[in-house]
Order: C-alpha cells, then structure tokens, then sequence
C-alpha cells in the first residue's frame, strides 16, 4: 500500500469490498499457516481458509462502520480460523474411519534454500515439525500454533480460547516442552546445534587467520 491509502481499518470502515480485498492480501498467509499447522494437511488449509474468509465477509457486512474501524484484523480473523477449525475437528469426530488427513509432504519449502540436499532436509524437518504438531492435543496444540505461527499475543491468544493469560501460558509452555520431547525434533536440534558451533568455530578460525598478518605488521612497526 502507498502512502495515500488508508489503513485498513479504516479503508474497512468506508470501503467494505476494498478493505476486505486487502485485508486477505494481507493476512490470508497468516491464516493458511495456522491452519496448515492445525490440520497437518494442505488441501484442508486451502478450504478452512476459505471458510474462514467466507465467515469474515459477512460478519463484516453486518458490523457497522464503528465497529469495521476498531477491529484487529489478524486476532479477529484467526479467531474465526480456530472456530471453522474446531468445527472441522468435531465434524470429523463423528465419522468413525475417517484419515486424519495430516500430509506432512504437501509442506511448502521457501525460496532462497541453497540446493537440492538442503531442501530435502528443510523439507523432512517441516514434516517432522507438522506431524509433531497433529500429535498434541488440541487444547495444547491451538495455543502454540496461535502464539507461534499466527504471531499473537499472550492476551490475544487468551482472548480467542476465553481463558485466563496464565491457562494460555501454561498450555503453551506444556505444548513446547512435548514438542521438544518428540526424538525427531530433538534430534533436529541436536544437529543444528553441531552445525551450528562448528560454522562459530570455522568463523572464528577465519577472523584469526584474516587478522593474523594485520597483529604481524603492527609488532614488526611497534617493535
């Protein structure tokens, strides 16, 4: 947006079309990937997704212009995303059989990767990432993936699953340590750890060696 267009609550608030075009360009990545980490599948996403926008439009077009204009947008739409979710998680509870759908290979790898081997590592620890996620319980799942990957505050997060802030931070907290208990993930970081250290290591070792006629030089002036 440029400097002449309004801000989107406001733009929401005058504009219900203009404002709700803008407000999915800018928060439907948000949304996607907190359902994408909720549901474990991609195909399930792309049609919460767009339920929740559904939702949000006419709920919209029955708020007033007041109300558009006070709203955060990315709390009130998550808010929506975690109710369609939980609906869908309800619906499928009822039928016996049904595949939980987690498909952990359909994760998108971002741009920028170094190479073919990288990608494939980045992409098998994504899927050990979502298919840890799908095996939380909801109660601890929601919270992370909402405080996590949606970005919101403790209070916000608190607001969506109308608890205390310390229920939410204590579910959070509980989630993670599972998370971090999970052999895969703990591995993961064991190897980035080592990788890590030995790229300081090598680092360091290079700053020496480019320093090291410099410290020479200003022994042989000073001596």
């Amino acid at each position: 947006m440029d400097e002449t267009t309004l801000p989107l609550t406001e733009l929401l608030a005058t504009d219900l079309d203009d404002g709700f075009t803008e407000l999915v360009r800018t928060q439907a990545g948000t949304v996607r990937a907190v359902l994408l980490r909720l549901s474990g599948s991609a195909r399930d996403a792309d049609d919460l997704g767009q339920e929740t926008f559904l939702r949000a439009y006419s709920a919209l077009r029955g708020y007033p212009p007041e109300r558009r204009g006070q709203l955060q947008p990315r709390a009130w739409l998550l808010t929506i995303a975690a109710n369609v979710w939980r609906n869908h998680v309800r619906t499928l509870s009822r039928r016996p059989g049904v595949a939980d759908g987690i498909e952990v290979t359909t994760i998108e790898i971002p741009d920028g990767c170094p190479g073919p081997e990288q990608l494939a590592l980045d992409g098998a620890r994504r899927a050990r990432l979502v298919a840890a996620l799908s095996r939380l319980p909801d109660h601890h799942r929601l919270p992370v993936v909402l405080r996590h990957i949606g970005e919101l505050s403790y209070q916000e997060v608190a607001g969506i699953l109308d608890c205390p802030v310390g229920t939410v931070k204590a579910q959070v907290s509980r989630g993670l340590a599972a998370l971090r208990a999970e052999p895969g993930l703990a591995a993961d970081r064991a190897t980035h750890g080592a990788a890590g250290a030995k790229t300081a290591t090598a680092k360091t070792t290079t700053a020496k060696t480019t320093h090291e006629p410099a410290r020479t030089e200003r022994k042989e002036a000073t001596g």
